[in-house]
């Protein structure tokens, strides 16, 4: 059986200033989420592993998470943080060079004014991640698409890694103008795009599988299944999904691929893209089942 990688998922000991994006609708995860409860969510769903990507925008988390992935051999990989706007990125680089549970960095760009991804600075940053095997996460909503397209154009030879399919506006039923865009963003051969986010764009309580399902159809057909990897964006997923439900729909909706169409987007396509060694002796897991 091929392996299983969630390929977006967070850990965070929670505070409440921190985590102020954490409203109350998403109230079930005002708490801490650490090993022991992703283990226990992968188990569910016979998941091998995952990349844990970073939530807050601190050198400090990028350093706990691959701290926790050298003890947690659940966790293949770290998609962390890095001052891509500072002149001492440099350095960090080099810290970090070292580091093979380093796949990618990822700055809340969601976050930012229009106009962030064409900042000289922020594209100096990227330019540097060249020859560094560095993965870059687009974290965006759908208005910020046309800003990407022109983005990646920028950096032909610098792999990029679309997460919640750009959080189209699922909510309300609109496609359009998310599935143009993305489109145009998918004929970019170094974009690769995770099944992941869709639920809470849906509506945290209120979506279903039907209603996911068009925007689904966009992306297998955009990127085709060797370049979408799934994510289940846990514990965000939580606030109104289960951790093997969400499996279990995105399994419903790849049933009719091929075996290596299926293999790709539920593994293979994660391996391949953030260099993920599935197999890590040296890494033992605690008696605790993971680091408290």
């Amino acid at each position: 059986m091929s392996v299983r990688v969630d390929a977006h998922q967070h850990l965070w000991h929670y505070d409440a200033e921190e985590f102020s994006w954490i409203d109350e609708e998403h109230r079930d995860i005002r708490r801490d989420f650490l090993t022991r409860d992703l283990q226990a969510a992968m188990s569910s769903a016979r998941v091998n592993g995952s990349v844990a990507i970073q939530a807050r925008q601190s050198i400090e988390e990028t350093e706990w998470l691959i701290d926790v992935a050298r003890t947690f051999p659940g966790i293949y990989g770290v998609v962390g943080w890095l001052p891509l706007l500072s002149d001492a990125l440099d350095e960090h680089l080099e810290h970090f060079s070292a580091e093979p549970l380093l796949k990618g960095l990822r700055h809340v760009v969601q976050s930012e004014p229009d106009g962030f991804l064409e900042r000289t600075d922020f594209n100096a940053g990227i330019e540097r991640l060249r020859g560094t095997d560095l993965t870059y996460d687009l974290l965006i909503v759908e208005r910020q698409l046309p800003e990407a397209v022109r983005f990646v154009d920028r950096h032909p030879q610098q792999m990029f890694v679309l997460d919640h399919i750009a959080k189209p506006r699922i909510a309300t039923g609109e496609i359009e103008p998310w599935r143009k865009h993305l489109r145009a963003l998918a004929e970019r051969p170094n974009v690769i795009c995770k099944l992941s986010g869709m639920t809470t764009e849906a509506g945290v309580r209120q979506w279903t599988s039907d209603q996911l399902k068009p925007y689904v159809d966009v992306v297998l057909d955009a990127f085709g299944a060797e370049r979408i990897m799934i994510g289940s964006d846990w514990p965000v997923l939580l606030a109104g999904c289960q951790y093997a439900q969400w499996w279990g729909i995105v399994e419903g909706w790849v049933a009719e691929l091929s075996s290596g169409e299926r293999a790709s987007i539920l593994g293979q396509t994660a391996q391949r893209i953030y260099h993920l060694q599935t197999s890590a002796p040296e890494r033992n897991l605690n008696k605790e089942g993971g680091l408290a």
